[in-house]
């Protein structure tokens, strides 16, 4: 049954709703004195930090400082994520998951709410349905955790598709035209190589110049390349099937502690995406984008673009190009970012953070419990 729902005030979430407004210093630091010359007990201070639980003033103000002084980052899975039953238990006491699943519905013509729920699997890990689903849940995810807190993140990002999710939260991309957007992605992926004629396989245990010299000796004719940099030891490669065979056979002569095929339908950030990033390109140049409000940083160059003309050309780069989410991580510790909280479908990202640096706080969102350890560790 296809579920109604979705209007156009509910655009809206995709830019002011998700944007809470920073709050300025001298506010944040009259609440401070404020609530620590009312002592332990309970309320609200001025900075949003619930004080009920503390019963130390000094507890209290070192809460405060977290507030004000940290840096805290969001993050979006992308294809591989989904699953069956993905949110449901998040969507059962929170509207606004079923109403952005229902805004999606509305642009695709597409139950993605009883899909998601209930698959069946195979359809749902159709790239034409995962894309838009796992945008709709990063989305989702985002939108209840903006609604608990007014904290807001200081940087964000996407891996691969998640990108999406990251550009809506971000205030850069209405909802409904990124759904339009991805659906479209999808099928220019799907379209750009013939069934089974491409392949993707994970490598572990090599460093990334070994898969990268890997990829060179077993390519002959055919493209192959290395194309996720996830984590340290954790490579991606994709091409034309028959490659990625003769590399996945030759890993564990040359080191790797294991190699093992992929089970999707395209080989994506390869140079076998280049006719879909052209056609991608043109579907760009038709929809409305703006800088982010929150800093996204991209798979290409793990870096904030600074214009829409860049953002546009980033985004259809993206389709060939290597997901640097090593990178992208690093950067973002660079810049001061200490929690790490992945809005969406599963622990994936979660599980990358904590290999690429021990000392990043990561906690994953994806239902309750997931949202009350984010809101603890934000001391929100």
């Amino acid at each position: 049954m296809r579920m109604r729902g979705g209007n156009s005030s509910r655009r809206s979430l995709g830019t002011g709703y998700l944007v809470p407004r920073r709050r300025a210093p001298e506010q944040a630091r009259m609440g401070a004195r404020h609530t620590f010359a009312r002592g332990a007990g309970s309320g609200v201070c001025r900075s949003g930090i619930v004080t009920h639980t503390l019963r130390h003033p000094y507890a209290i103000l070192e809460r405060i400082r977290f507030a004000m002084e940290s840096q805290w980052a969001v993050v979006f899975p992308g294809q591989g994520s989904q699953s069956v039953g993905m949110l449901g238990a998040l969507g059962e006491g929170r509207p606004i998951v079923r109403e952005t699943f229902a805004e999606a519905t509305d642009v695709l013509g597409t139950d993605l709410w009883e899909l998601a729920c209930n698959g069946p699997a195979e359809t749902l890990n159709r790239t034409e349905y995962t894309q838009p689903a796992m945008l709709a849940a990063g989305v989702a995810a985002w939108r209840v955790l903006a609604g608990a807190t007014d904290l807001r993140p200081s940087r964000m990002a996407g891996h691969s598709l998640g990108e999406y999710s990251a550009l809506v939260a971000a205030g850069a991309l209405e909802f409904a035209d990124a759904v339009a957007l991805v659906s479209a992605r999808a099928a220019a992926m799907q379209d750009a190589v013939p069934a089974d004629a491409g392949a993707m396989a994970a490598i572990l245990g090599l460093e990334d110049a070994a898969v990268r010299a890997l990829c060179a000796e077993h390519a002959d004719d055919d493209v192959l390349e290395a194309v996720n940099f996830n984590s340290p030891g954790q490579v991606v490669i994709a091409g034309s099937a028959a490659a990625v065979e003769r590399a996945v056979a030759a890993a564990p002569a040359a080191g790797a502690k294991r190699a093992l095929r992929l089970p999707v339908s395209v080989p994506s950030h390869c140079a076998l995406m280049r006719p879909a990033a052209e056609r991608l390109a043109a579907r760009l140049a038709s929809t409305e984008l703006r800088l982010p409000e929150i800093p996204v940083l991209h798979n290409v160059s793990a870096a904030p673009v600074q214009t829409v003309e860049e953002l546009r050309a980033i985004l259809a780069e993206q389709l060939y190009r290597p997901v640097r989410w090593v990178e992208t991580v690093q950067a973002m510790r660079a810049a001061g970012v200490q929690i790490l909280v992945e809005a969406g479908p599963g622990k994936v990202l979660t599980g990358l953070a904590r290999r690429i640096d021990r000392d990043l706080q990561a906690v994953e969102l994806s239902d309750e419990a997931g949202l009350a350890r984010t809101l603890e560790a934000l001391g929100a």
